[in-house]
């Protein structure tokens, strides 16, 4: 239907003397200059975390690069020890976690397995984190430059903004799973050619491999790309019905094979993920209704030359969400773009999809400047099967891609004018293109230290006391906004247990059930969490010592854990002293063996 070999139409190279030819920049060598450049830019985005990958972090901190190196360690148990790569007790012990369900990124922590067991899973996370920007970069630059555009520099303006864009910056805060969109360009590519292929057979298969593979990258960046083909292809359609005829025959029977494949080779994963232990169906509340507001879409991303996380506050749910913030300067470009090649059905096309799901990304409430205006068209499908599961301003990412190829084909389209027009305009075109994208020029992410794992943990000194099926408990409680304890597992290669922790699952361990962040609720969990935070210590009766002990037999705990150097660490102890007797030092915690308390016969 869309034929992307016919969109720009490709003027063979003169031939140059052999002398000269030499000398020049080969296509191949131009490629890999271009790689270098996304690799340096990559590198430069991460170089405060890259100081000290085992001891800083994203400022911007939450749970998530926690959650994301206990991921990576649980893959090197996969490739090392055959262990099941699907579900866990290694964390929210005994009920475990459902990983098909909470993004395991199997298909990065699987290929990182050297890099994890050399250095450690920090390091792993900060490579992720590089080569997902990089990759991201170099696949769209790949792809335009081979099947849109035949300038390089158009090709490359695309692609670098497809992977340094505000919103992948956003995200390299905490995600690399999402800003990993290396395949996307290849899944968009084959999917364009089985609207014209031959052997629409082969081609579905090709498609199904693809998507087989990123499903074990991130499965809502895969829906995502299917949404924005349909959408493309839809508005594609609308402009020239005639394309359908040629197009349904070979699109259908390969979409039919992608599904049969794809279906076939993912069935076993999808039945955990929607009906295996530990499943749930839909989404938190806490997320359900992040969306953008309209101004984000005009203000400079936070991690950018333009940015002011002061202003961004309260324009996206967070600052690793922020999945639109163009600035002024890319918003009235991009729209420029689209009045100056309106003429042409790709280009429309483009602005369809991208204004459609600008649109959804505002999410239930569309608002201005953090004020409520109007009910907003997701409210309509945020129920609907698998669009529950959608955290609707992600669908900004989708926006952000049409944007970056639409920069594309108007670098391609200056550069294919004639003589005295091409001086204009590639004056004019740069002007553009340093107007727009330097307020949006990717800064390094700012960091943080953060607490080392301690030398109890490091010193294997835990081995002493734990057992196979008992847990170590630290104190606070693993939970979302206490992950520390999953980097100290992860560290370890997750040779111990711990409860709690930081994952989605159904509401009070209920397999079926809504989701929530987080397992059952834990009474003493939440009370350690409050003199954590308040430092205050409170008076406990028998009843409040009666329940821990409950909790600390459900969990089979070995040892009760408390770190020198927490935040309250003395309101803690004596808190804990309180329930369970007094704590002894060993090295850098304080220390609680609770083996006789919790053990079957006790």
């Amino acid at each position: 239907m869309v034929d992307e070999r016919s969109v720009i139409a490709r003027d063979p190279e003169p031939a140059a003397p052999a002398a000269r030819r030499r000398w020049r920049w080969t296509r191949r060598r131009l490629d890999l200059a271009v790689y270098g450049v996304f690799l340096l830019a990559a590198l430069w985005v991460t170089s405060g975390i890259w100081a000290d990958p085992a001891g800083r972090v994203a400022a911007l901190y939450s749970s998530d690069p926690a959650q994301v190196q206990f991921f990576l360690a649980h893959s090197v148990r996969v490739v090392l020890h055959g262990e099941y790569p699907f579900y866990t007790d290694q964390f929210n012990y005994p009920d475990g976690v459902n990983l098909m369900a909470n993004t395991a990124i199997l298909a990065l922590g699987i290929p990182m397995v050297p890099v994890t067991l050399l250095f450690g899973p920090a390091v792993s996370f900060v490579t992720l984190v590089t080569l997902g920007l990089a990759g991201t970069a170099a696949a769209w630059y790949r792809v335009l430059s081979r099947h849109l555009v035949r300038h390089r520099l158009a090709a490359a303006v695309g692609g670098w903004f497809c992977g340094f864009s505000p919103a992948m910056l956003s995200h390299a805060n905490w995600h690399p799973n999402i800003i990993s969109q290396f395949l996307l360009p290849f899944i968009v590519w084959r999917v364009l050619v089985l609207t014209r292929s031959t052997r629409p057979v082969r081609d579905g298969a090709l498609l199904a491999l693809l998507v087989t593979a990123q499903a074990f990258v991130n499965e809502e960046i895969l829906l995502f790309t299917a949404l924005a083909c349909g959408v493309f292809l839809f508005a594609v359609v609308v402009q020239q019905r005639e394309r359908w005829a040629a197009a349904r025959r070979p699109l259908g029977v390969g979409l039919a094979v992608c599904a049969v494949l794809a279906g076939a080779l993912l069935a076993y994963p999808l039945w955990v993920q929607f009906a295996g232990p530990m499943a749930y169906h839909g989404l938190s509340d806490t997320v359900r209704d992040y969306g953008n507001d309209i101004a984000a879409f005009f203000t400079p991303g936070s991690p950018t030359l333009g940015g002011n996380e002061r202003a961004n506050v309260n324009l996206a749910p967070n600052y690793s969400e922020e999945n639109a913030f163009f600035g002024w300067s890319l918003s009235l470009l991009a729209v420029g773009i689209v009045v100056w090649l309106r003429r042409e059905v790709v280009v429309r096309a483009l602005a369809a999809t991208g204004l459609f799901f600008a649109v959804l990304s505002l999410g239930e409430r569309i608002s201005w400047w953090d004020r409520d205006l109007v009910t907003g068209p997701w409210e309509l499908l945020v129920k609907l099967p698998l669009l529950d599961a959608v955290v609707p301003t992600r669908f900004g990412l989708i926006t952000t891609v049409v944007v970056g190829v639409l920069l594309a084909l108007a670098v391609q389209r200056a550069a294919a004018l004639g003589v005295v027009e091409r001086r204009t305009m590639r004056t004019l075109t740069a002007a553009g293109l340093v107007f727009a994208l330097l307020p949006i020029a990717p800064m390094p992410l700012r960091v943080t230290t953060r607490p080392a794992v301690p030398t109890f943990i490091t010193a294997d000194r835990w081995r002493q006391y734990v057992g196979p099926d008992q847990t170590l408990v630290s104190v606070p409680v693993p939970a979302m906004g206490n992950t520390d304890p999953m980097r100290w597992a992860a560290s370890t290669d997750l040779a111990f247990k711990i409860p709690g922790g930081y994952f989605l699952a159904p509401r009070n361990g209920v397999t079926g059930d809504p989701g929530r962040f987080g397992g059952r609720p834990s009474g003493i969990g939440e009370l350690l969490a409050e003199v954590e935070a308040t430092g205050r210590t409170p008076k406990l009766d028998d009843r409040q010592r009666r329940r821990f002990l409950d909790e600390l037999r459900h969990w089979r705990a070995a040892i009760v854990v408390l770190p020198l150097n927490e935040q309250n660490a003395e309101p803690l102890r004596r808190t804990v002293e309180q329930l369970v007797g007094p704590a002894r030092q060993e090295l850098d915690v304080w220390l609680w063996d609770v083996r006789t308390l919790t053990s079957q016969s006790a």
